[in-house]
C-alpha cells in the first residue's frame, strides 16, 4: 500500500456540477484547492473508514472519495471514477452530497 507521501492520483478530465459551481459562486472560491488535496491523498473531512479504502483503491484502481467543506459548511464531495480496462481514471467531479 502506497504511504500517504506516495500519493498521486490520476484525475483524468476535471468537472463539476451546477450545485457545486453555484456554491463556489456563493463562497467566492473555486475548486482548484480542493482537486490539489484530492490529488496528493488530503482527503479531507472523511472517516479514518473511508481514507483506509481510498488508499486500498490506490492500489486496487477503485473509485476514490474526498470530502471538503466551504466557508457557509457546503460540504463538496471530490469523487474520481475507477480505473478503465485500460488502466487509467477517466474523469474526477466536484459535486454536493445531493447531486450524488
Amino acid at each position: 500500500m502506497k504511504t500517504k507521501e506516495e500519493v498521486r492520483v490520476q484525475l483524468g478530465q476535471i468537472v463539476a456540477t451546477p450545485g457545486a459551481l453555484e456554491a463556489f459562486e456563493r463562497n467566492s472560491t473555486n475548486g482548484f484547492g480542493f482537486i490539489q488535496r484530492h490529488s496528493i491523498g488530503n482527503w479531507g473531512e472523511i472517516c479514518a473508514e473511508d481514507k483506509e479504502a481510498n488508499y486500498a483503491a490506490l492500489e486496487s484502481g477503485a473509485r476514490l472519495m474526498s470530502a471538503y467543506s466551504l466557508g457557509d459548511g457546503t460540504k463538496i464531495w471530490v469523487i474520481t471514477e475507477a480505473k478503465d480496462d485500460q488502466g487509467k481514471r477517466q474523469a474526477t467531479t466536484l459535486l454536493l452530497p445531493d447531486e450524488y
